[in-house]
């Protein structure tokens, strides 16, 4: 359970109306949208408000200690299935493209086939997840308690549970508890977000 109390901000509410109007001014009118080029809300929140203030883009791939591997752009570690190896560069559009297209074609469309309950989520749940997904895994997040609680309608619960993934290296990481409850003056955090939406 979260270490800090978690709480609506204001923050989170404006990130929330602006990534529904992105999504609208990019075409997507409804759930039912499969376009590869339209993308949701969700997705569009989770890489805006949560995943590119998160993991900080680097455009020469360098090695992550916590995890052992190398990544590149935003925290991508696989380009074409393989993995991202030292002496790799890619542009600042590249790198943004690719964010995009892979949240929504290797998270979030597998989040809605194995929980079909997932697109019924408040925008700020599904993105929450998404990142979460985007940080630890979508089998991670599939198999969360968190994704549990939201399937049941718990959303708060579900919001709170996913703080609990804050540890690398077997120990908690500060910078994973302000990830994943509050953020911090320049960030939202996924908590936070998660239940300005509700």
């Amino acid at each position: 359970m979260p270490i800090n109390k978690i709480v609506p901000s204001k923050r989170g509410k404006a990130a929330i109306v602006a990534a529904i109007i992105a999504a609208a001014v990019g075409g997507w009118q409804s759930q039912k949208d499969t376009s590869p080029t339209v993308h949701p809300p969700a997705v569009i929140l989770a890489k805006n408000a949560l995943i590119k203030t998160w993991e900080g883009v680097v455009l020469k791939s360098h090695w992550d200690p916590f995890a052992k591997i190398y990544d590149i752009c935003y925290g991508k570690t696989r380009i074409n299935g393989k993995p991202v190896q030292a002496g790799m560069s890619f542009s600042l559009p590249e790198c943004e493209a690719m964010l995009e297209d892979d949240l929504y074609a290797e998270y979030y469309l597998p989040l809605t086939k194995q929980v079909p309950a997932y697109t019924s989520f408040p925008v700020s749940v599904q993105a929450s997840q998404l990142s979460g997904a985007y940080n630890f895994g979508v089998g991670g997040m599939v198999n969360a308690k968190a994704m549990r609680l939201a399937v049941a309608g718990d959303y708060a619960g579900a919001c709170a549970a996913q703080t609990a993934w804050n540890r690398a290296g077997g120990r908690i990481v500060t910078g994973l508890v302000r990830r994943r409850e509050m953020g911090d003056a320049q960030r939202i955090g996924e908590a936070e977000l998660c239940v300005s939406g509700l």
